[in-house]
């Protein structure tokens, strides 16, 4: 595992990405004993994952509304800033994930109110929203020439999309 000052810069080189190449907004570093190493939660300026199930409601809900497109907002990610050189293993991406909630903390949800509104089938696509989501990262990977690769990853099995 990398120095405490070694994974500061990579979070701080990841977070300076994401605002000023990626557009994301309401970038915060989370560090502290809550968490194995420093984390990143933000807004990007567009949706980043789409569960399987919920593209299906989506689907249906659009077709039950004459074809009329569903918003699709961003929601707000955790992030993991890593180095490429580094070679993390399942315990550890364990312990970040053991470490967080499905949503950052101050992310405002209001798809965890709306969708409480029962079996309307406009609204069952919301039941993968918020705070309902499995538990994700968004992984940044850090090169040496400060190039960052990002990769969505999740906490266990996830059902692979169809195309």
């Amino acid at each position: 595992m990398a120095s405490a000052d070694r994974l500061e810069d990579l979070a701080q080189i990841v977070l300076n990405n994401l605002e000023n190449q990626q557009d994301w907004t309401r970038l915060q570093i989370h560090h502290g004993p809550s968490h194995p190493r420093p984390l990143i939660s933000g807004l990007s300026p567009r949706r980043l994952y789409t569960h399987p199930d919920e593209q299906i409601e989506i689907l249906k809900a659009e077709r039950h509304l004459g074809g009329a497109r569903l918003p699709q907002p961003p929601e707000f990610e955790w992030v993991l800033p890593v180095h490429l050189v580094e070679k993390p293993t399942i315990g550890q991406f364990a312990a970040v994930f053991d470490s967080i909630d499905a949503l950052p903390p101050d992310a405002l949800s209001e798809d965890d109110t709306a969708a409480e509104g029962g079996d309307d089938a406009a609204a069952r696509w919301k039941q993968w929203r918020g705070s309902k989501r499995q538990k994700r990262i968004v992984l940044a990977v850090v090169q040496d020439d400060s190039t960052v690769s990002y990769y969505v990853m999740h906490d266990g099995i996830v059902k692979p999309r169809q195309n």
